[in-house]
């Protein structure tokens, strides 16, 4: 009965793999050079991607929109709290804190290489008039929360995205 016990783990993992589970790893970028264009106010999002990129693929991050094969161009970023519960009182109980985010993948001189990704996140957070700053940290660290998940969503996207090569462009402008 003793071995059966600690032949369970073993099966366990031999049922996991069977099924094709495997930890998420590295995600490679396709693009030779890709250039991150962000936007100023959004200096902690687009400091947070070039951070995860560097570590998996440094050679790939370039300073400049001309040393770049591919730019990564954000083109919205959303985010609001809305009520959606409250109490007897009538004051509010729950928000709901969303995030839209969208980008595209470009060319330097502006040509689309990919359909524009949009990226919905939302997170529930409750609300109590007795811990207002207990209840402002819970949100600010849902929104740091939102932010991370955010990042590995992008990187994931970009994962997937198929550059355009560079001999099918100058045959599709010459046809």
């Amino acid at each position: 009965m003793r071995s059966l016990f600690c032949l369970l783990p073993l099966f366990a993992l031999f049922f996991l793999a069977a099924c094709g589970f495997q930890l998420r790893g590295a995600m490679d970028i396709p693009y030779a050079r890709l250039y991150i264009a962000s936007p100023s106010e959004d200096t902690t999002l687009g400091a947070a991607l070039r951070r995860q990129i560097r570590a998996h693929q440094p050679e790939i991050l370039v300073e400049t929109n001309r040393e770049a094969t591919a730019v990564f161009r954000q083109l919205g970023n959303h985010r609001e709290r809305e009520i959606t519960a409250l109490n007897a009182d009538g004051r509010a109980r729950e928000y709901q804190l969303r995030m839209l985010y969208s980008f595209r993948i470009e060319t330097p001189e502006g040509q689309a290489l990919s359909e524009v990704a949009n990226i919905r996140l939302t997170r529930e957070v409750t609300y109590d008039d007795s811990h207002v700053l207990s209840k402002e940290q819970e949100e600010e660290f849902l929104w740091q929360d939102m932010e991370r998940d955010l990042v590995q969503q992008i990187l994931r996207r970009l994962a997937t995205f198929k550059p355009t090569p560079a001999g099918d462009e100058g045959e599709q402008e010459q046809a």
